[in-house]
């Protein structure tokens, strides 16, 4: 008891809560630069510290006094190099988005599905193909550097004339990432899974493939049937109603679990129920 009562003490307590701090610090920052360019820069700060511990531990002068000055002017830098991360930590922190998200990021989310909702009823109807890839947890900066930049807000409308059929845009894939278009015309990788429909084209194995990789949400629509798909976790959900894609895309985007059923229930559920349609089909 005498041990314990020594280890709970104030001074203790006061070092393990800043040790808490600095570790909530850097998992936030971690999280700010994940799935962007800044994580190879990251990387490269990290490899220079190396290099400094490893000169100075084994003796090497010369090449410890240069990444002092690395490190000490790269203090700038990296402020000049981050900025848009600071920017966007010192905005969430402003919100007080570091600690909790407010109805507001669901807001959002609800205009986005509305968008997306727009764009798939008009080309479902008129048969159009498309490829919409919407970023989760997993960043996808490097499927981003193939397309197209557009960097513009989300509406039915330009979801629409970027697949209408023989325009610059319509080839590949739009990806969205943080409620705004990133992309467009973009390379996802193709799915070599035998478990594939043959009747499926380039779209549905694109979506399936970078369901293989990511936790991106994906959804095809059919330019030959105008049926709509989605891809999540590997898995190929097919024929999906109004309904079925409007509730799903809820379930997996909102983040209030309190007032929206939770992601893994309602997909659990509604994979059973495709891949009984999907096998009853086979079998006929």
């Amino acid at each position: 008891m005498q041990f314990l009562a020594s280890l709970l003490t104030w001074h203790n307590l006061v070092n393990l809560i800043d040790i808490l701090v600095i570790w909530f610090l850097i998992y936030e920052l971690l999280m700010l630069v994940r799935g962007t360019k800044a994580v190879q820069l990251f990387k490269g700060i990290l490899i220079i510290i190396l290099v400094k511990l490893i000169s100075w531990y084994i003796g090497l002068s010369t090449v410890s006094w240069v990444m002092d000055q690395v490190i000490n002017w790269g203090v700038i830098a990296i402020v000049v190099i981050f900025q848009p991360e600071i920017r966007r930590g010192l905005e969430h922190l402003g919100r007080g988005a570091l600690f909790a998200r407010t109805h507001k990021v669901n807001e959002k989310e609800e205009d986005l599905i509305r968008q997306l909702d727009q764009a798939i009823q008009y080309l479902s109807k008129r048969r159009i193909g498309a490829l919409i890839c919407i970023e989760m947890e997993t960043g996808l900066e490097e499927y981003i550097e193939t397309g197209i930049p557009l960097d513009a807000e989300v509406t039915g409308a330009l979801l629409i004339n970027t697949f209408i059929p023989n325009t610059p845009l319509h080839d590949g894939a739009v990806i969205i990432k943080n409620n705004r278009i990133a992309v467009a015309a973009a390379y996802l990788p193709l799915s070599d899974s035998k478990l594939i429909p043959k009747d499926l084209g380039t779209r549905h194995r694109a979506a399936v493939g970078i369901s293989e990789v990511t936790d991106a949400l994906t959804i095809v629509v059919s330019e030959e049937t105008g049926e709509v798909s989605i891809t999540k976790d590997n898995e190929l959900m097919r024929g999906m109603s109004r309904k079925d894609y409007l509730k799903f895309l809820r379930a997996q985007l909102y983040t209030e679990e309190s007032q929206h059923p939770r992601p893994e229930n309602f997909f659990t559920s509604l994979m059973r129920r495709f891949r009984k349609q999907g096998g009853d089909q086979h079998e006929k």
